[in-house]
């Protein structure tokens, strides 16, 4: 049986910008279980937000900020460099909630915080990013980067690490961090079987 969190193969005429903005739907759906549910499902959803988190923000540092950054008009650099500040604030925020768990003092408070400071970047690169690419990059290319985002998920750490924050970063230490995530996943959850 396929495992339902696994992401689906890009269909041919999924552009990167498409798949970046179903997952900003999934990643507000988990926000929304996370905050309406208590014990197992909420640490389950919560599970299911941090991994999805950290493999989006980690495929969007190495492949779509990238290619913002060149964008004509020379906005790019700054545009992105907004992105990654708040992309570096919530990596923070997120680490905080992990380290205390879901039923931490203060939890509620923090994850309302989060959700909210995700949602509103995620609306500006809806708003502003993603436009641009899809006025500036061509269709195919666009369709062709939702792959290197699928493979760029596939190697992405499972928990936030705010000290990698650029292709570069990620690509250096990106997957030592995903051996390291995924073996602590491995440990922490019980066998399925």
């Amino acid at each position: 049986m396929p495992d339902s969190d696994a992401p689906a193969t890009p269909g041919p005429d999924e552009d990167v910008v498409s798949l970046l903005l179903a997952q900003h739907a999934r990643i507000e759906q988990l926000f929304l279980l996370v905050i309406g549910s208590t014990g197992d499902t909420r640490r389950d959803a919560f599970d299911d937000l941090v991994k999805l988190l950290a493999a989006h923000e980690t495929a969007e540092e190495e492949v779509v900020h990238p290619l913002a950054r060149t964008l004509p008009g020379g906005g790019g650099d700054a545009m992105v460099d907004e992105r990654l500040a708040e992309e570096r604030q919530a990596k923070e925020t997120l680490k905080t909630l992990i380290s205390g768990g879901v039923d931490a003092d203060g939890f509620d408070t923090g994850i309302i915080l989060l959700r909210d400071a995700v949602l509103t970047h995620a609306r500006y690169e809806e708003r502003y990013e993603f436009p641009q690419l899809r006025q500036h990059v061509p269709a195919d290319r666009l369709r062709t980067l939702a792959g290197a985002v699928r493979a760029a998920e596939a190697t992405a750490p499972t928990r936030p690490h705010p000290s990698t924050q650029s292709a570069t970063g990620n690509l250096a230490v990106g997957p030592a961090l995903a051996v390291i995530d995924r073996v602590r996943d491995a440990v922490r959850k019980p066998s399925d079987s």
